[in-house]
């Protein structure tokens, strides 16, 4: 077995996104707060030569940072009390707002913005660019950061976590060593705190080992496909916040458009697809696509430019498919934790927090000493009764009151909100969002479908794109001559049931063209092309294929998109 080196640390946060850095931030200044107090009193003992590191699979920090996103300040007012002083990339604040009912050609105007849509106070951000300032101000902190190292495999000892493993480099499609081979390092911790984002691969295995997901919901997802466009000038103003429903998306599909207003005539323009849905032949980029032909849209587009594109998974299933949050030698952050507020739209706040919450609980361990799980428990506890948990409890049954359509789902929900959450039944339940999809047969009544049945559509270039050209304008690069991240566990069933039942989804659930089938022309055989250097890592693949028959892991540490103002 080959050494390796191992780095020891006393804490190690997974995953560069801003739950972890708020997490490291936090820790920090409580340990530098608590080392003055014990030099000013003369009491109590100094904690000295603290290590603390944070790992990004990301080429750099806020490379894989893509949120809607409208920002509740809450959490980075508490991290960073002076946080617009020291220059935080605020694209502007919530003062004009509005909610929309699309139809194929029209718009119909609520006349009031729904309470938990209500964003006043809060700004418009740049999750990408965010959190590349955050990072700076961790750097300073004297925090070690590790961007373009991938967590590939958690260390055990004793049936505790103690840190995880990177990725080697410079390993040949055929698994073979290339001259630029590097192995990866063993970081080894007295606390590992996993903040991966949404369906992480680390985080996946240690609910599986450890049960975390006992007794609790499935966990559901919606992708969000988005686009930063340059407009011309006066067509929007930074801080404007328009949501929409209904057109593309059917009755029975979760979902909505999103349009914020940025700084120097951009807006950020996206469109949220719940991954329960049923048709196999619904492509969640292609609607998107759609949403920008309607009429309203357009017009706010007309002459402008797209810029940027990103696609992203966020857990959306609530409070009842929060996972157990602490498990020996570790814990779970941020969207890893599945703390996403569905009602409001908000993740980056309920991420901070959490981050935040889980530093004080590890910096507690650090001044008793005492990093067993049982002390690990303070922080699920002080998570149950701070704001977020609070949030999360009172929209409780939200996303869960969509899965028989918009019209009741919209009925549900606001029983809920004027109830504080209640309805008939304590706790609806919910099936993974995999099983949902119905084979073709099933939901057209025929195997068969003409181009116009399966909603296809011509791109124009201008204010259409194709997939390949959306990946373009994402950044996204991989050293192809690397194994493929995206791991297809049986062949024969990709191109024999899934081609039968429900003709390959996976070439229309991807936003990135991952998958292609191909038909070889000596046997006249399908055969999958992977693509695998188009992928954006936003996981769709991992949580819709209908068998469960893809695994994604993390590709060579520095691959992927190279977000900067998404």
């Amino acid at each position: 077995m080959e050494e390796r080196e191992v780095m020891n640390l006393d804490v190690l946060f997974v995953g560069g996104g801003i739950a972890s850095l708020s997490g490291a931030l936090h820790l920090s200044n409580l340990i530098r707060q608590h080392n003055e107090k014990v030099d000013a009193e003369g009491q109590g003992k100094k904690l000295e030569e603290v290590m603390i590191a944070v790992i990004e699979k990301g080429a750099f920090l806020g490379a894989h940072g893509i949120s809607g996103a409208v920002m509740n300040p809450v959490a980075l007012k508490e991290l960073v009390p002076d946080f617009i002083e020291k220059g935080a990339p605020l694209e502007g604040e919530v003062k004009r707002e509005q909610v929309c009912l699309l139809t194929k050609g029209g718009r119909l105007r609520a006349p009031i913005t729904p309470p938990p849509l209500n964003n006043h106070g809060h700004y418009v951000v740049s999750l990408s660019r965010l959190t590349e300032w955050l990072g700076k101000m961790v750097e300073e902190a004297g925090v070690y950061m590790f961007p373009g190292f991938a967590g590939t495999e958690v260390l055990y000892e004793n049936d505790r976590v103690i840190g995880v493993r990177t990725g080697d480099k410079g390993i040949d499609a055929d698994g073979s060593r290339k001259s630029n081979f590097e192995p990866g390092i063993d970081l080894h911790a007295k606390v590992t705190v996993f903040g991966e984002g949404s369906r992480g691969s680390l985080a996946k295995t240690l609910i599986k080992k450890y049960k975390l997901d006992d007794g609790k919901n499935p966990q559901g997802y919606v992708v969000g496909v988005k686009e930063v466009w340059e407009v011309p000038e006066g067509r929007i103003q930074p801080g404007d916040v328009i949501h929409t429903m209904g057109y593309p998306l059917k009755s029975n599909t979760y979902g909505g458009g999103f349009i914020y207003g940025m700084k120097d005539n951009k807006l950020s323009i996206g469109l949220l697809t719940g991954l329960e849905y049923e048709d196999p032949f619904l492509d969640p980029h292609r609607e998107f696509q759609r949403l920008k032909q309607h009429p309203y849209i357009a017009a706010l587009l007309k002459d402008g430019k797209m810029i940027q594109y990103g696609a992203k998974t966020a857990p959306v299933g609530g409070y009842f498919s929060v996972p157990k949050l602490t498990f020996p030698g570790g814990l779970l952050i941020g969207d890893s934790a599945s703390l996403f507020i569905s009602m409001k739209l908000k993740g980056i706040h309920a991420a901070m927090t959490s981050g935040m919450l889980a530093a004080e609980t590890v910096f507690a361990s650090m001044v008793k000493e005492d990093f067993s799980e049982q002390a690990m428990e303070a922080y699920p506890n002080a998570l149950r009764e701070s704001s977020i948990g609070r949030e999360l409890y009172l929209c409780r049954n939200f996303h869960q009151a969509f899965q028989r359509g918009l019209w009741i789902g919209l009925m549900k929900a606001g029983f809920q909100y004027v109830l504080g959450g209640r309805i008939w039944k304590a706790r609806l339940e919910t099936r993974p969002d995999f099983t949902h999809l119905k084979s073709v047969s099933a939901f057209y009544g025929k195997e068969s479908l003409t181009d116009q049945e399966k909603g296809d559509i011509k791109y124009d270039g201008k204010c259409t794109f194709d997939k390949e050209t959306d990946v373009y304008y994402s950044g996204t690069t991989h050293e192809e001559k690397q194994p493929p991240h995206l791991k297809i566990l049986d062949l024969d069933t990709c191109y024999n049931r899934c081609t039968k039942e429900f003709q390959n989804p996976c070439v229309r659930f991807c936003p990135a063209h991952v998958y292609e089938m191909e038909v070889d022309e000596q046997t006249g055989k399908q055969r999958m092309k992977l693509n695998f250097s188009n992928c954006v890592h936003c996981k769709t693949c991992d949580v819709k294929d209908p068998y469960e028959n893809i695994n994604w892991v993390p590709p060579e540490g520095g691959g992927g998109p190279k977000y900067t103002v998404l």
